[in-house]
């Protein structure tokens, strides 16, 4: 409403002279007056007897839909938001790098940065840690955020970054005069708009330093690359995951087994927020939080679904296999891109002939590149019985 509705307690009690009803006057309202009538669809009119009550009513039904509001809005929010570092000292990993960018900042000679690396490894929270340090709690008035949901052409380049770099913040409160452009996921923007950037560059240092955040180095140009200081974000070590998820159980109260944890850090394969999305999901679906339960709510195959599959592979002739592993794809939904994935993790701890180890992961390759292009799963899962009966054939060869 365009007004608050709890200003009507402020409203004074007239009596209508021809209709004998109580009406409320909002003349303390301001811009409200004699000369300004109050909205119709805002008047409220009440009987004699029962006036007060009904406007006490109304403020209790407002102030109880806002307690619900206020109740329900914090359990909305996803967990990989609800635990980002809000500090440097709360990153979960590279310390090294954590450490170096603390000590720049604390020193006030901070360069310009480029980081870089796989998704989920702390890139942007770091940044968003070294801007509240540098700004307080005014440090969404001092940076200019840009992802890729933006559009970041060479007019942008030219115009929003360009006004916001060349004008001079007189912020109070605030540590550092310097603000920052933050160009999360940099390797997305155009050629044309990194070479416009590289001057942009040159010309603000004095008072804006650039961040650019990319996931694939090679696609910022190198011009870019000489221009700012490199740091190159690693997958996450199973430790600092674990540590992190344990933090996270904690604190909402979890019921995790620690075969479920194990599977959560396995699969997230070094990615923080894949860990945690998982996590919150498994949650949703299942109050105990297991193994099983962590693999069936993201889709991935069991380690003992791809034991036995691999058995198939390996024991199975070609038709009882094909019949064998389209029956359990069917039976728990599982992609054949990856069964191939974890079948070739699965090679590489079985004993078997180094050269049939070489030709088995060559063809296992081909055939999840050909799955990346949406090829027939019939067609592809009898290239993978055939690729293992080869192999087969070379090891019985090999042991003659």
């Amino acid at each position: 409403m365009k007004r608050d509705l709890s200003l009507l307690s402020q409203g004074v009690a007239k009596k209508s002279e021809k209709e004998g009803l109580f009406s409320i006057n909002f003349l303390g309202l301001w811009g409200w007056g004699p000369d300004f009538p109050f909205p119709e669809n805002y008047r409220a009119s009440y009987h004699r007897s029962d006036g007060h009550r009904q406007l006490d009513e109304l403020q209790n039904q407002i102030k109880g839909k806002r307690a619900i509001v206020a109740s329900t809005e914090p359990k909305s929010v996803p967990w990989v938001e609800k635990y980002r570092p809000q500090s440097l000292a709360d990153v979960a990993a590279h310390r090294d790098i954590v450490d170096t960018i603390d000590r720049l900042t604390s020193e006030n000679k901070l360069p310009h940065l480029l980081l870089y690396g796989p998704p989920g490894t702390g890139k942007t929270s770091t940044i968003l840690a070294v801007a509240r340090k540098l700004y307080g709690a005014q440090f969404h008035n001092m940076i200019l955020e840009l992802n890729a949901s933006d559009d970041r052409g060479i007019d942008v380049v030219r115009q929003q970054i360009q006004d916001f770099a060349s004008t001079q913040s007189f912020s109070f409160g605030v540590k550092s005069p310097v603000k920052l452009v933050l160009l999360d996921e940099a390797d997305a923007m155009t050629k044309d708009a990194q070479f416009a950037l590289r001057r942009v560059i040159e010309k603000y240092t004095k008072n804006t330093r650039f961040a650019l955040i990319g996931n694939q180095v090679n696609k910022i140009i190198p011009a870019l690359q000489s221009r700012c200081t490199r740091f190159r974000f690693a997958p996450l070590d199973a430790s600092h995951v674990r540590e992190r998820l344990k933090h996270v159980i904690s604190a909402e109260g979890l019921n995790v087994d620690d075969s479920g944890l194990t599977a959560l850090v396995r699969l997230s394969n070094g990615d923080m927020r894949k860990a945690l999305n998982i996590l919150q999901s498994t949650h949703m679906a299942s109050p105990h939080i297991t193994e099983e339960a962590v693999y069936l709510c993201s889709g991935n195959p069991m380690p003992k679904d791809i034991e036995q599959i691999s058995y198939w592979l390996l024991n199975e002739s070609f038709a009882t296999g094909f019949s064998k592993i389209s029956d359990i794809k069917m039976r728990k939904g599982l992609a054949l891109v990856d069964i191939v994935r974890e079948v070739t993790m699965f090679v590489f701890r079985i004993t078997m002939p180094s050269d049939v180890r070489v030709h088995l992961i060559n063809d296992l390759a081909d055939v999840e590149y050909r799955l990346s292009f949406a090829c027939n799963d019939k067609l592809q899962l009898g290239s993978l019985l055939s690729t293992f009966t080869r192999a087969r054939a070379a090891i019985v060869a090999a042991a003659k």
